[in-house]
């Protein structure tokens, strides 16, 4: 089976066209070796690819006859990708849930609404201290 069908069968990528692309990008790698979208991938290949700014590491255990469903896919491939990308995934995400840089706009309603939240805490702790 070609590298694109098989990584879009086992629901890695949501269309062929996007495999194509990230194969035209050398983002995939079949044993060690870049791969064209007309690779033939085989069972034991070992499958890398950059996805969500993890790097994947698969196995090919079996061939699907179409795209599975996803409770489906564990029969044809192994994923070998360590936990620690995974958790530096969910890292990156908390940490840009937090951060905004200064000067990059106008403050959204929820920003408007803590800072007055905030603002109206020091005026009510300042009138606390003066009786």
């Amino acid at each position: 089976m070609r590298i694109d069908k098989y990584l879009w069968c086992v629901r890695y990528y949501k269309t062929r066209n996007m495999v194509t692309e990230a194969c035209k990008k050398n983002h995939i790698t079949v044993n060690g070796q870049v791969a064209k979208p007309s690779k033939e991938v085989f069972p034991t290949d070992k499958i890398t690819f950059r996805k969500d700014q993890i790097t994947q590491i698969i196995t090919v255990l079996d061939i699907p006859e179409s795209r599975v469903g996803a409770k489906l896919v564990d029969i044809y491939r192994k994923n070998e990708t360590p936990p620690e990308a995974y958790a530096h995934l969910e890292l990156l995400k908390l940490s840009k849930e937090h951060y905004r840089k200064s000067g990059t706009g106008r403050p959204t309603k929820k920003d408007r609404r803590d800072i007055d939240e905030y603002g109206n805490e020091i005026f009510d702790e300042d009138e606390e201290n003066e009786i």
